[in-house]
């Protein structure tokens, strides 16, 4: 069965803490009827700080759409390959042992996409395959294992190469004044995560089973608005409570494999914010320290979109307190609204 080997992530060197963002937020919307709720929701993400890739003065100049796709492709072809050749390392396989790319990533585009630059850079084979996934925003990092799995499961001996590249500050929008939007801008991180999933051998998560699912009517809770000034971010109110409907889902997985999603002994869980984990710690009836990994990446990069479950998964491996046969649950939320859940246990065998 095809194992996920232990991500390699990297973030950026430029930081801001949770209160230079409430310095921030007070002096750009010191007049904002709202202002109140606005810093006590920034001050409850639990967030203590994030990373850019660009000094924060940057990131709110907005130079145009035009401008940061260029930023965008600028930092993707400086910093993903480092990324990736500790990927292949944690997996100890080379760029020709990949039989395909994944590359996620919901905050820049580039055409051809960058898995054909990847290619062509990192001595990857021509013949190797490609998926690049733009549109499932947080999602994508779950999506992006799921459809691992799957093409591993199709051709048994195949390596993936999973990227996931998210330089969220690229989306910020100056004349963006909702709440939603604000709240946004103390939140999102930038951040790249790879891994490999092995088709024979490795340590790591074993996959065993994955799913996916929607809850109907809520495509416009998450979205973007593309305009002449960029991908806009819409977050709805209601996005925190979606758990509830969500638990049930990932319990339906589970019970299709016969284990129960209430008594797992890891899980990676997608970190949009804290009400997220801690409902979900609820409606799965889970103590709270079960997403301590999940948490972790939320307190030390902020929400890095599809690059949370990887980087929360690394955490898990440096911790070193997994066993062999630990049974886990990961999952990615993301728009729609949707869930990509897979299963999985834990292995130390190698085979060469």
């Amino acid at each position: 069965m095809a194992v996920l080997c232990k991500p390699a992530i990297q973030v950026p060197e430029y930081v801001i803490t949770n209160e230079e963002t409430l310095e921030l937020a007070q002096r750009l919307h010191g007049d904002h009827p709202q202002l109140d709720l606005i810093l006590s929701l920034i001050e409850h993400t639990g967030v203590q700080k994030r990373h850019l890739i660009q000094p924060i003065e940057k990131v709110l100049e907005h130079p145009g759409f035009d401008a940061r796709s260029t930023t965008y492709e600028a930092h993707t072809k400086a910093r993903v390959p480092a990324v990736v050749r500790r990927a292949l390392d944690h997996a100890e396989l080379e760029p020709q042992q990949i039989d395909m790319i994944i590359y996620v990533s919901c905050t820049g585009f580039m055409m051809p996409p960058p898995t054909a630059w990847l290619i062509g850079e990192m001595g990857f084979r021509p013949e190797t395959r490609q998926m690049p996934i733009a549109q499932l925003g947080c999602a994508a990092g779950g999506a992006a294992i799921n459809r691992a799995h799957d093409f591993c499961t199709a051709y048994p001996d195949a390596n993936v190469l999973v990227v996931a590249c998210e330089f969220c500050s690229l989306c910020y929008q100056p004349t963006d004044l909702g709440v939603g939007s604000l709240l946004s801008n103390g939140l999102f991180g930038d951040g790249i995560a790879a891994a490999v999933i092995r088709g024979n051998g490795g340590t790591g998560v074993r996959l065993e089973r994955n799913g996916s699912y929607i809850i109907p009517s809520t495509e416009d809770w998450i979205s973007y608005a593309v305009r002449s000034t960029g991908f806009h971010f819409q977050l709805d109110k209601r996005v925190p409570g979606t758990m509830e409907p969500l638990a049930p889902a990932l319990q339906a997985v589970a019970e299709q494999h016969q284990w129960n999603a209430s008594k797992m002994d890891f899980y990676i869980i997608h970190a949009g914010g804290p009400r997220i984990l801690d409902d979900l710690s609820l409606f799965l009836d889970v103590p709270p320290e079960a997403f301590r990994f999940s948490r972790a990446t939320l307190t030390e990069y902020g929400n890095i979109a599809s690059a949370v479950v990887l980087d929360a998964l690394a955490r898990m491996f440096d911790e070193e307190s997994t066993l062999e046969g630990h049974r886990g649950l990961m999952a990615g939320f993301g728009p729609g609204i949707t869930a990509e859940i897979a299963l999985g246990t834990w292995t130390s065998e190698f085979e060469s």
